[in-house]
């Protein structure tokens, strides 16, 4: 019989946290039994697992008792102060949250990439942030096969990324919008509907955003190559779920667009949709509930043989979160 596990999932009622249980379900993962942990004002809520309802528990130090895996995405200061009673409880944590992503003794995962790092973890394993897992995905051939020296990224990112509050926003005021009516933004600093924001996450000194300075240090961690020069800009836009990216890189060796074709298409978790001929291309329409990473729109720089320019979109509640997380849970069980 295959083992079973005692998953838990913490921020259970979140946008992510649905996803994570919904996941669990899609791809079959082996549990035994499933513990959905939030804040006390979402304890007594039920939610579906398997066409079986289970009661939502108030989150507490002893809530990990006989856990094996627990899937946080409830924040980061929820994370920093109930991971470690989960470790210490015996169970691994996969933690959704920036909270432990670049402290050294945190692995930084993306299964696909670099799965060796699962194996060193001391009890918490951190998932990236969305918009660098699927870049890193499309990323990864390339650097093996021609050496990666440089990435320019412009996001494109759904507010779905922000949490519930904010898809509730943008049908708000785009409704209000429509109707010719007032509407003051409550989650973001400016209007959502029919605009786009270049401000994701708080200002750092240097002028990068938070959110900015996580995709060029995380693509960094998991590549192994703090050499690789990384440059973002991150942009919210009026799109409910799937975070799109305009991607720029030098490489070591000259590119070949029908080589490059060839490694994507060959890669576990990579979808290639690109034939401009019938107008087909990575759509974040198109992206919501798949798992696959789509890229497509791929074009040799016009002035260099070592540069090239391409397209990604992904669910960035599924690849961008919550499968991330499972991926990791599956892989760690395989050992």
């Amino acid at each position: 019989m295959t083992k079973k596990y005692n998953v838990a999932v913490v921020g259970a009622t979140g946008a992510v946290g649905q996803k994570m249980i919904e996941t669990l379900q899609r791809r079959n993962f082996p549990v035994n039994k499933l513990k959905l942990l939030a804040s006390a004002k979402s304890a007594g809520k039920m939610l579906n697992y398997k066409d079986e309802l289970i009661v939502v528990e108030e989150l507490t130090e002893a809530s990990f008792e006989g856990i094996n895996i627990a899937l946080f995405s409830a924040g980061g200061s929820i994370s920093e102060k109930y991971a470690p009673y989960a470790v210490d409880s015996g169970a691994v944590v996969i933690d959704n949250t920036s909270h432990f992503r670049m402290k050294e003794d945190v692995p930084l995962v993306v299964p696909e990439v670099n799965p060796e790092d699962i194996f060193t973890h001391q009890g918490i394993i951190a998932n990236p942030n969305c918009s660098t897992i699927q870049m890193v995905l499309s990323l990864k051939p390339i650097a093996d096969h021609l050496g990666l020296k440089k990435v320019v990224v412009s996001t494109y990112q759904a507010v779905s990324g922000t949490g519930k509050k904010a898809i509730e926003e943008l049908k708000e005021q785009s409704s209000a919008f429509l109707n010719k009516e007032k509407y003051t933004p409550k989650v973001y600093p400016h209007t959502i509907s029919f605009n786009l924001i270049p401000q994701i996450d708080v200002f750092e000194e240097n002028g990068f955003t938070k959110e900015e300075m996580k995709m060029i240090n995380e693509t960094k961690k998991i590549m192994h190559d703090a050499k690789i020069q990384v440059n973002a800009t991150c942009v919210r836009v009026p799109v409910f779920v799937g975070h799109s990216e305009s991607v720029y890189v030098e490489t070591e060796k000259p590119i070949n667009v029908e080589e490059l074709r060839g490694l994507w298409e060959k890669f576990e978790g990579l979808k290639l949709i690109d034939d401009p001929k019938e107008q087909l291309y990575p759509m974040p329409r198109n992206s919501e509930g798949v798992f696959d990473t789509m890229v497509g729109r791929l074009r040799k720089d016009v002035n260099s043989d070592h540069a090239a320019s391409f397209w990604v979109v992904a669910d960035n509640l599924l690849k961008g979160a919550a499968l991330n997380a499972v991926q990791i849970a599956e892989k760690l069980i395989s050992n």
